[in-house]
């Protein structure tokens, strides 16, 4: 059965005489005062790497903002336009000297652009159709099932040799490369909605499922409740999970990702785990953040703030657990990619590696520029697909210097990007979740990614 389209309340738009905004939530003075326009953050923005445009940089986007809220611009394509460019990767968040709080400024005018701007028709039913798809894994099903037949009768290969594609628009380019390799099985794959612990329980914990990672990184799933489970876990995956609301929230849907996250916080609540771990750093990021998101809500606020305490990344979870089933030998040199909501967003960044070290034998190698996005960024790799796919390119060019046998990271979007940059530069070199390889050594098999190269 496909789900309904979520039906988001309308909200109030009161138009300002001072401002381009309306008054709700428009991006807060006090906050873009905090910016001091002292230039830290240029060298970590990936849009400025790549142009060298001010308004393109973080402190020029907060001067856009500033000029808003004062009248003094207008709410315009090209106004418009240097948001939509902007990857949202917070990157400069962590060079940031002032603590600027760049993500919430972003998200806040990308709400309002949202409701306030009218966008080309062709962009609005472009971005109208990833949303009917995207945040649903029954929907994602049934378009999975005929990008299977595509795939496993050769057509896309003999539609890739022909040239055909270049006949689409650069959006329809992107997505066709982004599809991962897809099996008949994998798409039924159902994980249960309780894994025991073995031995000793230590914890009751609930696990998201996500979107684009239950139907086509299930495996990564499956690996996650197996590794939680081997710690002493108690495993919940509790029914009626939707998405978290973390590609609405990333792209000004502000309405409709306050409903996702209203029924994240009920389904979690009524599973009464201890913790609730995620395995997609975009979701992770998000649901850290509902405390946030949902402030003005007086039967939520507070829930949120109890449930947004409960989120921790899988690594999260594994570096706090003494390290109890056995390790497996992984004689392997794995490059672990950073994705940007991990490393910059929740300011995770030892711990994958401390995770990954307590395998024997496997050498953690760092990959140059590791702060720089890959260009994925949610739906960003979709709709500006020529900066996503110069900045793949780079990170594929980083990750192969390293002479690595496997890449690793902790975001769907990641591994999808990286992919499809890796295919272009003529390697194929495996791409996994780093939960991936813990699941493998704890069972002492060669990781099934690294079997098909």
């Amino acid at each position: 059965m496909i789900e309904p389209v979520v039906q988001a309340k309308p909200l109030q738009v009161i138009p300002s005489a001072e401002s381009i905004f309306d008054e709700h939530h428009a991006p807060p003075p006090e906050l873009i005062d905090d910016c001091v326009h002292c230039g830290f953050c240029l060298p970590t923005c990936p849009t400025y790497m790549l142009w060298h445009e001010e308004m393109d940089s973080p402190r020029g986007r907060i001067y856009l903002m500033k000029l808003g809220t004062e009248g003094q611009a207008t709410l315009n394509e090209t106004y418009a336009g240097h948001f939509d460019k902007c990857l949202g990767c917070m990157a400069c968040v962590t060079a940031c000297p002032s603590g600027v709080q760049y993500d919430k400024l972003i998200e806040a005018t990308r709400s309002q652009i949202e409701r306030n701007y009218k966008r080309a028709l062709s962009d609005k039913w472009f971005r109208r159709m990833i949303f009917v798809l995207f945040p649903y894994p029954r929907r994602l099903r049934l378009l999975a099932a005929p990008l299977w037949l595509y795939q496993a009768s050769g057509l896309r290969r003999l539609v890739q040799r022909s040239g055909l594609l270049n006949l689409f628009p650069a959006r329809v380019i992107a997505m066709e490369s982004l599809v991962p390799p897809i099996s008949l099985s994998g798409l039924h794959t159902a994980i249960s909605e309780r894994t025991l612990a073995q031995g000793k329980k230590r914890r009751r914990v609930g696990l998201l499922l996500g979107c684009v990672q239950s139907v086509f990184f299930a495996d990564v799933n499956e690996a996650t409740a197996r590794v939680l489970a081997a710690e002493g876990c108690e495993v919940i995956a509790p029914p009626g999970q939707g998405c978290c609301g973390a590609l609405m929230v990333h792209s000004g849907l502000e309405a409709s990702a306050l409903d996702m996250a209203r029924n994240t916080i009920d389904v979690f609540e009524r599973a009464e785990v201890d913790s609730v771990v995620i395995n997609a750093a975009g979701c992770g990021s998000t649901m850290k953040e509902y405390v946030w998101l949902l402030r003005d809500d007086p039967a939520y606020a507070e829930r949120a703030k109890a449930f947004s305490a409960k989120c921790k990344d899988v690594s999260e979870v594994l570096a706090e657990l003494e390290p109890r089933a056995a390790r497996h030998p992984l004689p392997l040199k794995v490059a672990y990619h950073d994705a940007c909501h991990l490393q910059h967003a929740q300011a995770v960044r030892m711990q994958p590696r401390q995770v990954l070290g307590t395998i024997p034998q496997l050498q953690v190698l760092e990959i140059p520029d590791s702060a720089l996005c890959c260009g994925s960024a949610g739906i960003y790799n979709m709709v500006e697909p020529e900066p996503a796919q110069e900045l793949a390119d780079l990170k594929a060019q980083n990750i192969l210097s390293t002479g690595a046998d496997i890449l690793a990271t902790s975001n769907p979007g990641c591994l999808l990007q990286i992919a499809s940059a890796l295919k272009r530069a003529g390697r194929q070199l495996p791409a996994v979740h780093m939960v991936e390889l813990v699941d493998a050594s704890m069972r002492g098999v060669v990781p099934a990614k690294l079997q098909r190269h």
